[in-house]
């Protein structure tokens, strides 16, 4: 068996939590492959590692001395070395950096040293081979992520190495330029290496035992998902739940390799297990809930609209010329409805109706703002009659006014717009009605 193991940075934070991350790894001789991220918080008021370096290359940006700020970042790293009593130099290493800093290599490449760094630690402490992602992780041009070569690097690299560490977070344009993922990017390098080494299983160890139903921040100790789809993952990260980077599930998905999410601190706990599909029924009829405010939505009304072809492309376009992402739209005989971001609507409201206007010429059109979205997803659903129902009748029950509800035709997730105002109340009464009552 072969495993890929990707360990956040609260799990890499401190020397404690190293030996931890090398127990684990060494429990099993499957744990071949390793993706580290930057040390994370080693307490709550404490700053990560990527923020220090943001903010150390931002004073060498602007001309300033930041020799204070990189012997901060040295210091982390010096007490993780001595903390795991290892005969280890990085000074090599942070003499570069000055000296690219120096010379304004870029925020990209100051983020990515955080991973670099603490690949060099983890690849020392475990006696693997260190395999510089800036090799292995290719941008084009542009700056866009290129899947192919990505994967022909790394494949044929990783084929001569039996164990190694592989930063995570990053890699490089064609000219070396260091390029890196959006924030959480080293979810996306385990998954890049897992399909690469053609993995049976892809570990993601963090600091919660898996993925829980919904927010812990709204709901106190929400249940642990046991096992969840891409799909319905795909719908619960769009609409906030964030335990995984949403881009990570693509690489795997393609060839059929399992993520499991596990928790560094309690290693005895199963976690959540994430697969292409499952014959597993669900513990309860959803698999989870999740949800975002800050929306406004733009009612239009026009008699005759549904024989009217064309209508929809025309409202959309608009839209799209203002540069405004839809996120759903419901629709009636003579009514539809267009949800929108608010932050980004507001600015551009007026061009927004002016351009209706003439696209369509609507006999009304009617704005409402601070609204929030939630999905409530599950395959369940699919085989249980009243679902909906249900969450009308919780809703109800808990006095949370449902200004929208949608659901497309997989029967995968039911989308429900509420005030703002209401969004935790119906998140918790959504939770009670499908988790709590079957306890």
């Amino acid at each position: 068996m072969k495993k890929v193991v990707k360990f956040g940075g609260s799990s890499l934070a401190n020397s404690d939590q190293f030996r931890k991350v090398g127990e684990i790894i060494r429990s099993e001789e499957s744990r071949r492959y390793v993706v580290p991220s930057a040390p994370g918080k080693r307490f709550p008021e404490d700053t990560k590692v990527t923020d220090l370096l943001y903010a150390c290359y931002n004073k060498a940006a602007a001309g300033e001395d930041f020799s204070r700020e990189l012997k901060e970042i040295s210091d982390r790293y010096y007490e993780i070395i001595c903390g795991l009593e290892l005969s280890l130099s990085l000074e090599e290493e942070f003499q570069q950096i000055e000296k690219d800093f120096k010379a304004q290599a870029g925020t990209d490449y100051a983020a990515s040293r955080g991973e670099f760094l603490n690949g060099k630690i983890m690849a020392a402490y475990l006696g693997f081979e260190f395999i510089d992602a800036a090799s292995v992780i290719r941008f084009d041009k542009n700056g866009n992520f290129d899947a192919d070569k990505t994967d022909s690097l790394l494949a044929k690299r990783l084929a001569k190495c039996e164990r190694a560490v592989i930063p995570g977070f990053y890699g490089a344009m064609e000219d070396g330029m260091v390029k890196t993922f959006s924030r959480g990017g080293s979810d996306i390098t385990g998954s890049l290496v897992a399909k690469a080494v053609h993995a049976d299983l892809y570990e993601n160890w963090t600091d919660v035992s898996g993925f829980l139903v919904t927010d812990p921040r709204i709901v106190d100790d929400p249940a642990v998902i046991e096992t969840i789809t891409y799909r319905e993952l795909r719908e619960l990260s769009y609409m906030g739940a964030t335990v995984l980077h949403e881009d990570a599930i693509f690489p795997v998905q393609k060839e059929g390799i399992p993520i499991n999410i596990r928790n560094t601190n309690r290693p005895e706990d199963k976690g959540t297990l994430i697969v292409e599909s499952t014959c597993r029924k669900p513990r309860y009829v959803i698999t989870g809930i999740a949800g975002k405010k800050g929306f406004c939505s733009i009612n239009i009304e026009k008699s005759m609209m549904n024989s009217e072809i064309g209508f929809g492309r025309k409202v959309l376009q608009v839209f799209e010329e203002q540069g405004i992402n839809f996120e759903h739209v419901p629709s009636g005989i003579d009514t539809m409805t267009v949800y929108v971001h608010q932050d980004e609507f507001e600015e551009k409201e007026q061009q927004v109706i002016a351009g209706i206007h003439r696209a369509v010429n609507p006999d009304f059109i009617e704005m409402e703002s601070d609204l929030a979205l939630i999905a409530v997803v599950g395959r369940g659903m699919k085989s249980q009659r009243g679902t909906a129902g249900r969450v009308f009748s919780a809703l109800a029950h808990a006095h949370v006014n449902v200004k929208m509800i949608d659901q497309g035709s997989s029967e995968l997730n039911i989308i429900i717009g509420v005030e703002n105002r209401d969004f935790e109340t119906a998140v918790k009464a959504i939770y009670d009605i499908f988790v709590m009552t079957q306890l």
